[in-house]
């Protein structure tokens, strides 16, 4: 932390119990010099109840002790031995403006067609809707479905075209790292190949075996004959 976790009641004891300069304070505080002496002369608007920063670990009494030595001295807040997460400002739902509510469905519906590959978050998140309204799209169960056109999301301004990228790249990449080894790796097998397989082998002619003393024997019992 920068500054204490509660700053006017720490500056108020700091007032109350040290020597410390109102610029001193007011720095350490995070707060104007002029708040800082507002409150000394008891005409500062709020009733502030005063904070010990010591027993709340944020300064040292040698702290204290030496800033009071030495008015140029600035205040160092102890570290502390726990790391405190910081505050993230959580993401803002996508703000859409009135006249534009009513062209959702005809960009969902283009997302859904154009895109499967595009989940109902992901669709949610970039046009600023529901899943449920999403899933009565999908499944064509809303009831203007009847009315309900497909239309590209960025010409409806309902997004931009760097954002609509985005969010088809990734569902793409998602979805062929996701596919099976087999589809990754299949390729086209040569023309060539696909001819000779379908291609009827050629029979061979069957080989007659002829016995030249049969042969020989038949001719003469014909020629002895009357």
């Amino acid at each position: 932390m920068t500054k204490p976790l509660m700053p006017k009641a720490t500056a108020m004891w700091l007032l109350n119990f040290t020597t410390l300069t109102f610029d001193q304070i007011g720095e350490f505080c995070a707060l104007h010099a002029l708040e800082i002496k507002a409150m000394a002369d008891d005409m500062h608007p709020e009733k502030i109840v005063p904070l010990d920063p010591v027993m709340m670990g944020q300064l040292t009494r040698e702290e204290i002790s030496a800033a009071e030595k030495d008015p140029r001295k600035r205040l160092v807040m102890t570290k502390s031995a726990f790391e405190m997460p910081s505050a993230t400002q959580k993401g803002r739902p996508r703000y859409t403006p009135v006249s534009r509510r009513q062209d959702k469905p005809d960009a969902i519906l283009w997302l859904v067609r154009n895109h499967p590959e595009v989940t109902d978050a992901e669709i949610g998140k970039l046009l600023g809707t529901t899943k449920s309204t999403i899933q009565l799209i999908r499944n064509r169960e809303h009831w203007n479905m009847q009315n309900i056109k497909p239309v590209d999301p960025v010409t409806l301004s309902l997004c931009s075209q760097l954002e609509l990228d985005l969010a088809v790249e990734k569902a793409s990449a998602r979805k062929a790292k996701n596919a099976p080894p087999e589809a990754k790796g299949a390729t086209l097998r040569p023309a060539s190949d696909a001819v000779e397989a379908e291609a009827p082998a050629e029979e061979e002619a069957p080989q007659l075996k002829y016995d030249p003393a049969s042969v020989f024997a038949s001719f003469q019992r014909t020629r002895d004959k009357p």
